[in-house]
């Protein structure tokens, strides 16, 4: 195996957050969609996660490395953060899946920037937003026409997506120096270059909660 360490960590942790994605996706079209129509697109959405997942399995293989070995150290951090952001309602699942999501994804696309142009084109595929975004747009701006006085509960919500994602990023970051290495220019224990990635992820966010309504 010629990737480095740090390779094999990115394409696992991913790997784990796409196989995660698909079961909580499904679970949520399962359990919260208040329509058929909705549950079959959240479910489709459900599905291309898994799709995802397999392409990141099968390049893990290619490079020697054994994908259940390279996703089980994230296991506890991504499993931590979905039960600590179990949404309660549809809306809270929407916002979940966009903004809470979205945070995670902008994570791994900082250390795909990093990275070998093979490596790169196969995270970028991977974080495809596959309509996500649109979906849950529309559906959690629909929710607000209905009911106004949900925007402070959504709000309130996505802020605690994120803190906790971000929470958990950086245990991540600091338990896998070789994942580390691929967020940031300099070392990994530079925590002014990490503070300013941590901005830079501040800020995706905000302008996701402004696409919202929130």
């Amino acid at each position: 195996m010629n990737e480095s360490p740090g390779v094999v960590d990115l394409l696992g942790v991913l790997a784990y957050a796409e196989l995660s994605a698909f079961a909580r996706m499904t679970e949520d079209a399962a359990v919260l969609a208040p329509s058929l129509a909705d549950q079959a697109a959240l479910s489709e959405l459900a599905v291309a996660e898994y799709a995802h997942f397999r392409l990141l399995r099968d390049r893990l293989s290619e490079l020697g490395a054994d994908p259940e070995q390279a996703m089980s150290p994230f296991a506890p951090a991504l499993d931590a953060w979905h039960t600590q952001t179990k949404p309660g309602d549809w809306l809270q699942a929407l916002v979940k899946a966009y903004v809470g999501v979205g945070i995670a994804l902008d994570f791994y696309r900082e250390a795909a920037s990093h990275l070998d142009p093979s490596i790169g084109k196969l995270v970028d595929e991977v974080l495809a937003d596959e309509g996500r975004s649109e979906f849950a747009v529309e559906r959690v701006r629909a929710g607000l026409r209905a009911d106004p006085t949900a925007a402070g509960r959504l709000a309130l919500w996505a802020r605690r997506l994120v803190g906790e994602a971000l929470s958990q990023s950086q245990q991540v970051a600091a338990a896998r120096p070789e994942l580390a290495r691929l967020l940031v220019e300099a070392a990994p224990d530079d925590q002014a270059e990490i503070s300013r990635l941590f901005a830079r992820l501040t800020e995706a966010h905000n302008r996701r909660m402004a696409a919202l309504g929130l």
